[in-house]
């Protein structure tokens, strides 16, 4: 970035890979932050990367849009880009700052859009401690003749984006709502992989709740586990279900800054993205059903080992109570002085206790 008046140069890496250096105390919009910067004519690449200001000055003398990608800006990097192309304070704040719900708004001729990028972690085994999905943010500011992203979060790269739209000069030609349509793709392309990959997690979780339990295994682990997949497909649900509307918006309602042929694509983003949401609000009941049959076998489990406890406590207060009528020390009690009485009590005992244990095993409850 730029100290005071002093010069900073800065090796760019163009998609050949050659490092190109410019000296910033020319360009004073750019920073640091700027990923790639490049002007497109007729769906071309023109030339070697150049600094914001001059792609600009460029674009508006000879014609064409510039792409500007940037990485998690700050409010100093980015403050000369606002400027030079005059973005509202209101969505530079909200491109700044980052974690914004996905949304559409129009500031004069500039659309300020917000996705929300969703990531699957891989894990070997799903725990109530895992996490299952990555969020990120990528804005877009869309003009006639410019389009600039700003990315925050270690996911959601663009550069494998641009260097497709590079090879297709012909959709690249329609401008910088073309640009705009390939984020949105990616964007939700994503979100399909993702809901694939969570489907699996729920798949698994459901085949674990449902299968007969191990010996000494609980029940407990297996809530965990659901409530931990709930909070993570909430978090999907909070980037995909905002997005709706700003989809519908950009596919159904003519825009000047929209291409015509351009939104045609944009109904077969909003189409994917209906799906997905369906997806993910079908996987919110389908954790809540999971998630109450677990709690209930958890409840029928805890009532089959009271009844065992029950059943015990049965058959063992038959002993117990005539040991304690033999035990009051009266002297005139039944078969105290006969030979055969303590055998004969011992055998009832015995055989009061077994026919007891003979009706909860017919019933099930040992």
């Amino acid at each position: 970035m730029i100290h005071g008046l002093r010069a900073v140069v800065r090796p760019l890496r163009p998609r050949g890979g050659v490092p190109y250096e410019y000296d910033t105390t020319r360009d004073p919009s750019t920073s640091s932050a700027v990923v790639d910067c490049a002007i497109y004519r007729d769906g071309k690449r023109c030339g070697e990367q150049v600094g914001p200001a001059e792609a600009m000055r460029r674009v508006r003398a000879e014609g064409g849009f510039a792409w500007i990608g940037l990485h998690e800006p700050t409010e100093r990097e980015f403050s000369g880009i606002a400027q030079e192309f005059g973005l509202h304070p209101l969505a530079v704040e909200d491109a700044v700052h980052a974690h914004q719900r996905p949304k559409l708004e129009r500031y004069d001729d500039t659309l300020f859009t917000v996705f929300k990028t969703i990531h699957y972690v891989e894990h070997a085994e799903l725990t109530a401690t895992s996490e299952v999905v990555e969020t990120g943010e990528v804005m877009c500011f869309t003009g006639p003749d410019f389009i600039i992203t700003v990315r925050h979060g270690g996911q959601g790269s663009l550069r494998a984006l641009r260097h497709r739209l590079q090879d297709d000069p012909e959709l690249l030609a329609k401008g910088p709502s073309a640009v705009l349509h390939a984020i949105a793709d990616q964007v939700v392309d994503g979100y399909i992989a993702v809901a694939d990959a969570v489907q699996d997690d729920i798949d698994e979780v459901e085949i674990d709740v449902f299968s007969a339990p191990s010996k000494g295994s609980s029940r407990g682990g297996d809530a965990g586990r659901i409530y931990q997949l709930k909070r993570e497909v909430l978090e999907f649900k909070r980037a995909v279900t905002p997005l709706m509307r700003p989809m519908q918006q950009l596919s159904e309602r003519p825009m000047r800054l929209v291409d015509p042929d351009i939104q045609k694509y944009f109904r077969d983003v909003a189409d994917h993205l209906a799906r997905v949401h369906e997806q993910v609000v079908s996987f919110d009941d389908l954790l809540n059903s999971i998630l109450q049959a677990n709690l209930a076998q958890a409840s029928v489990a805890q009532n089959e080992d009271m009844r065992k406890i029950t059943s015990w406590a049965a058959i063992f207060a038959v002993p117990t109570m005539i040991a304690g009528i033999y035990g009051m020390n009266f002297k005139y009690m039944p078969e105290l002085g006969w030979k055969y009485g303590y055998p004969t009590v011992m055998l009832v005992t015995v055989v009061i206790c077994v026919a007891i244990h003979r009706g909860f095993k017919r019933n099930g409850w040992l």
